[in-house]
């Protein structure tokens, strides 16, 4: 059981707690603990299972839920969830699913509107009486709809969160191998193409020994269904409810194989018109001249055969890449090897969960040249700091640099863009800044003008370096806030201000925006927005987002060594 599974589980206690309106420390408990250990670095389970492992030396765990994770972990239950299930509708936990939907809504529509089912939330919104309720408003009411109907046809629980399925196909990779027999194994799919979110996943296998692997995935521990299985095929659902599919192929074919399940429909459809103009045929065995097959050893060969550069996966959604494959003209897509720094982390100061001496360490373990300590300003309710606070730090930052050689921690910090369109910090205190990175938190229900209009105010600040997570989205929870973003890029590139891309679960900028940002000549910076040392770690989801959006090395202002990116902030003119 992977540690997203068991967060996830702890967190329906919390909820159900709130819908029972239990007690609200043991709600703020159980929600304690779903952050320890989705944030922990190694699987619970194994430090379970070892029995040597004292769950409450884990911050925010006490006795009572190190008893219930060692409960679940034995034996697949939650004993604290079953026992709130069994006293509630068990239809409010669907309820919960819905996006829009928390406990505090789904609580008002149990004892308002006696709602125990997504079918009743159905009957409620289709009479009215959801509306008439205070702050349901028509695009609210939307957006539950949209979740009911995708509940109600079965896709509300289809999708995971890129952050979330690495773990998964990371452990059933692992385990596949230590079965042995493997040659080669890969995970192709929406996975490879590194979307936000994962419908299911495809593994791809080759081996001497078809039968034994196939066997052992479907006793892989967090299978619950097998819903099929064949001599060299398999597709399993998981405890988590992620379907898994395995395929084992010849040697000869693996490079086919993982072209065939890793291209999107529209890319295979593009291809296989290539291939037919050229009297080819193209399928996940092959590219077959007659009943001859040509090439499918390497996904290079596959491509080659049609004419076409090899198109790394993350391009492989039909957008334009087949016409530069042909032309020699893909992009040198940025690579995680190119940055060489992060600039966008927090600390115990503000609402991190580490020392600025834990993340400086971790960062300098990962051979970044220089980071930002980017905690949050007096707005973030209960974790800003007010300037006098702000000042103190970049002092310790002062002293710190001074003891360290090849390293730099630069003195920043993350800004609200406050509801009114001003600045949370005064420029003063800006101008003494390494990097300033702007951003959004609050009055997220604003109008589309009112929200472009702020970020365009904090632009044209010409202490302003960065704008962070420029759409104010959470995937798959919370969507981008409305914003005129063509006329945001355009300002931002005039005013040479950075767009981020952050690697957190908000996913944001998205890929479709910042391809647009490129296109009116934005430069942008990749940051993880970490509040501890192993979100470090999300630095991959940045790039896998600038790669899906085409982005080089050129375009990404952290791939460049600290004196030329210090120069290339705006700021550097402006001293």
């Amino acid at each position: 059981m992977q540690n997203a599974e068991i967060a996830r589980l702890l967190g329906d206690v919390a909820d159900l707690l709130e819908i029972s309106a239990g007690n609200p420390f043991k709600v703020r408990a159980y929600r304690n603990a779903a952050r320890t250990v989705a944030d922990h670095p190694d699987p619970i389970a194994e430090l379970v299972s070892g029995g040597e492992f004292d769950l409450t030396d884990l911050a925010g765990i006490g006795g009572g839920i190190a008893k219930e994770i060692t409960a679940l972990v034995e034996t697949g239950v939650l004993p604290q969830r079953q026992q709130l299930i069994a006293a509630i509708p068990p239809g409010l936990l669907d309820l919960l699913r819905i996006a829009g939907l928390g406990p505090k809504r789904v609580k008002l529509f149990h004892d308002e509107l006696k709602v125990n089912s997504v079918a009743d939330l159905k009957a409620a919104l289709d009479a009215g009486n959801v509306a008439k309720l205070p702050g349901f408003g028509p695009k609210l009411l939307e957006k539950i709809r949209e979740g009911v109907a995708a509940a109600a046809s079965g896709d509300g629980h289809k999708r995971m969160v890129l952050h979330e399925a690495e773990q998964y196909a990371r452990a059933i990779v692992e385990y596949l191998k230590a079965g042995g027999g493997i040659d080669e194994i890969d995970v192709a799919g929406s996975f490879r193409r590194r979307k936000e979110t994962i419908g299911d996943l495809d593994i791809v296998v080759t081996s001497s020994k078809p039968a034994a692997v196939i066997e052992r995935f479907g006793k892989y521990g967090e299978v619950t269904h097998v819903a099929a299985q064949g001599d060299t095929r398999s597709t399993v659902r998981l405890s988590s409810g992620l379907q898994v599919d395995l395929r084992v192929v010849e040697p000869s074919c693996f490079g086919a194989a993982m072209q065939y399940f890793t291209g999107s429909q529209a890319h295979n459809i593009e291809l296989r018109k290539i291939a037919q103009a050229k009297k080819l045929k193209l399928n996940e065995y092959g590219v077959f001249r007659g009943s001859k097959c040509i090439s499918g050893r390497t996904e290079r060969d596959v491509y080659a055969a049609l004419g076409l550069d090899w198109i790394p996966p993350e391009l492989r959604e039909n957008r334009g890449e087949i016409a530069l494959a042909k032309a020699h003209k893909l992009p040198a897509l940025v690579t995680l090897d190119d940055i060489r720094g992060d600039l966008q982390m927090h600390t115990d100061a503000s609402d991190g969960k580490a020392t600025l001496a834990e993340m400086v360490e971790a960062a300098r373990g990962l051979r970044y040249e220089y980071i930002a300590i980017t905690d949050h300003s007096p707005r973030t309710s209960m974790a800003g700091q007010t300037p006098a606070e702000i000042r103190a730090q970049w002092k310790v930052i002062d002293t710190l640099n001074k003891g360290m050689r090849g390293f730099r921690v630069l003195k920043s910090v993350e800004m609200d863009i406050l509801e009114s369109g001003k600045l949370d910090l005064p420029d003063d205190l800006l101008a003494e800044a390494d990097y300033v990175v702007a951003t959004i938190h609050y009055g997220l229900k604003q109008t589309e003008r009112q929200l472009t209009d702020r970020v365009l105010g904090a632009i044209a600040n010409r202490w302003v370096d960065a704008i962070g997570h420029p759409t104010g989205r959470i995937v798959p929870v919370r969507p981008s806030y409305p914003l005129d973003f063509d006329v945001v890029a355009k300002a931002a590139a005039a005013a040479k201000c950075l767009l981020e891309i952050n690697g957190s679960e908000r996913m944001d900028l998205p890929d479709t925006l910042a391809v647009a940002a490129k296109s009116h000549g934005v430069r942008f910076v990749l940051s993880t927005d970490a509040h501890n040392t192993r979100e470090l770690g999300f630095m991959k989801f940045a790039v896998a987002v600038a790669r899906r959006a085409g982005l080089e090395a050129g375009d990404i202002a952290n791939t460049r060594p600290l004196p030329e990116f210090l120069k290339g902030l705006r700021r550097s003119r402006n001293h």
